[in-house]
Order: C-alpha cells, then sequence, then structure tokens
C-alpha cells in the first residue's frame, strides 16, 4: 500500500484563498492507504480592529463551539471590528467556525440565515448541532432546515427561539474524507459505513462530492469547509485516526447504526457471501484448512474471511459502542 504524501507547508489561511491543489484526476474513488496524516489551517485572521469608529457586532459562542476559536476569546463575548456590511457567516468563520458546525443563529433575539448583514451593535449568538438537536427534542427550535444559499432564514414568531439552520443528514449517514484520512476512511467502511475517500481528491472534488451526493465532508482543513457549496461537514479535532472515530461517532451516532463487515475496506464496495469453491483459487491452503465462512466485495473482488483482523477490528466495534458521549474540546 502506498503511503500518502505530504504536502509542503502552506501558508496560513489568512494569508491564501482556499486552498486549491492542481493536477489531480477528476474521479473520487476508494484507493486504500496506509496512514492519514491530518492537515490544519491556522485560524483565519480576524476583521480589521483597527480603523477607527469601525462597526462593532458581539458574538457570543455556544461552549461546544469554542474549542474552535483563539484560546484568548473562549468563554467571553468577542467585541468583532468590521468593514460595510458583511454577512454574518464570513464573521463567524473569520472568527474561526466553519459554516457546517453552525446550527443556528440569534441576532438581538431573533433567528438569521447565514445570509443577514451585519449592522453596528448588533448582539450574536452561534449555536452548535448538538445544542440545537437537543434544544429541538425540547420544543424550542424550529426544525426548518438549511435555507438555500442567498436565502434568509424561516420566518419565526417573537420570542420563538433559534430556526435550525442544519441540513438533514442522510440515514444512514454517508461520508466523503479529505485526503489525509485514510485511516478513518477503513474504519468507518469496516462498520459498514458508505465512505467515499481518494488520497489525492482536491478540495473542489470533495466539495462537489458532499453537495451533490449529501455526504458528510470529514476534514482537518477549515478552509475546505468555508466553501458555500458544502452543507454537511465536520471539522475533526484530533490527530489520531481511532480518536477521530470517536469523534464521528459522538456527532452522528454510529454505534447504533453500524452494519459491521458488509463493505469492503478497500474501495467502499459491499461484500456479499461467497462459496468456499468460488473464491479457493484466490486463497492460501492454510487459509481453506481453517476457514469456511468467506465473503467478496461485489465491485474489486477482494476475499474476506474471518482470520485474526476480523478479531482486532472486533475489539474497534466494541471500543466504539462503548464510547461516552461528550462533546468535543471539553
Amino acid at each position: 500500500m502506498s503511503a500518502v504524501p505530504r504536502r509542503p507547508d502552506r501558508p496560513p489561511a489568512a494569508d491564501r484563498p482556499v486552498p486549491h491543489r492542481p493536477d489531480r484526476p477528476p474521479a473520487l474513488n476508494g484507493t486504500p492507504v496506509t496512514n492519514g496524516n491530518p492537515r490544519t489551517s491556522a485560524t483565519p485572521a480576524l476583521a480589521d480592529t483597527s480603523a477607527a469608529g469601525a462597526p462593532v457586532a458581539t458574538f457570543r459562542f455556544d461552549p461546544a463551539l469554542e474549542d474552535l476559536l483563539p484560546p484568548a476569546r473562549r468563554g467571553v463575548p468577542i467585541e468583532h471590528s468590521f468593514l460595510a456590511t458583511p454577512a454574518v457567516k464570513d464573521a463567524i468563520e473569520a472568527l474561526g467556525v466553519p459554516h457546517p458546525e453552525v446550527g443556528a443563529i440569534l441576532v438581538n433575539g431573533h433567528p438569521a440565515g447565514f445570509d443577514y448583514r451585519l449592522r453596528d451593535g448588533d448582539d450574536v449568538r452561534v449555536f452548535g448541532p448538538v445544542a440545537i438537536a437537543a434544544m429541538s427534542g425540547a420544543g424550542h427550535v424550529a426544525p426548518a432546515g438549511a435555507p438555500a444559499e442567498g436565502q434568509p432564514a424561516p420566518a419565526a414568531t417573537p420570542g420563538q427561539g433559534p430556526v435550525s439552520l442544519m441540513r438533514a443528514v442522510p440515514e444512514p449517514p454517508r461520508f466523503v474524507l479529505d485526503g489525509h484520512l485514510g485511516r478513518l476512511a477503513r474504519y468507518l467502511r469496516m462498520l459498514g459505513f458508505d465512505a467515499a475517500y481518494r488520497n489525492d481528491a482536491d478540495d473542489a472534488e470533495l466539495a462537489r462530492c458532499s453537495a451533490a451526493e449529501e455526504r458528510i465532508l470529514l476534514t482537518r482543513d477549515r478552509g475546505l469547509l468555508r466553501r458555500s457549496v458544502v452543507r454537511l461537514g465536520y471539522l475533526l479535532r484530533n490527530d489520531d485516526p481511532r480518536a477521530q472515530l470517536a469523534e464521528v461517532e459522538r456527532r452522528y451516532g454510529l454505534a447504533e447504526r453500524a452494519n459491521p463487515f458488509t463493505r469492503c475496506i478497500r474501495c467502499n464496495g459491499l461484500i456479499e457471501p461467497a462459496e468456499r469453491a468460488a473464491v479457493a483459487d484466490r486463497l492460501q491452503p492454510k487459509t481453506l484448512r481453517y476457514y469456511d465462512t468467506f465473503g467478496r466485495c461485489r465491485s474489486c473482488g477482494t476475499v474476506y474471511w474471518p482470520g485474526s483482523h476480523y478479531e482486532r477490528m472486533r475489539r474497534v466495534i466494541d471500543e466504539l459502542a462503548g464510547v461516552e458521549r461528550t462533546e468535543p474540546g471539553s
């Protein structure tokens, strides 16, 4: 198996446009890798705060989102200066939180969409998806779903509370993963989840795949999640693939939806039962002597059987089922 290629150091996100990696093939398909080195982007630069008399808005973030903010801005209201009338989405992302991480927005106590234009003196509260899910269960949030690009949030009656901006997650969840998350892709496939992955897919391709196929985009790159076409996405906080798997489980409830050993970890194809005689010519004599149960990938033909790797995978699944449900960064 090939190792994931390293890319040279890139300048901070504030000093570069949306990341682009040229000269990559156009198709997104499964290619196995042995490791995934997540890439991180520096926290985006804040808006200009030096202009005398610039308008100011106050931002307050859900505690579950504060790990995405610079340490000095956590747990306190943020006085954010801006020029002209930027969309609240742009201001939130300038402060460090990609829009797919936002569950709802209140401006001066009223629901707002991502296209709301900031005004001097605005008080902005930003909620995370899990907080919105909890409030929805208690009847405090209107589950309206994300508005179309350029459209305002759905109308709300005074005092109604937040209106959810979250796009409905497909059931069961399906994913597309950034190029440095090969190990995580294998874990998700092992659990039976549809996880599109190729280690050389560029950012534009990943964003298109997420939007066109309604896949949750998993990445360590804030700039990738800031693309407006991305509606479903999650910014992984950890570097370790097992810890990343635990994060994704907490966010999307994978344990109760898992269907282990039904997808090929190499290509993401479905595995179907195979007769011993049909795969005998592809196996070592020792394997045929000790095993009678086999499966075969419909797409690439890889043969599977419950060997020692099965027990290792089983342990991963058992660990996942026992993950305590806590928020990232808590």
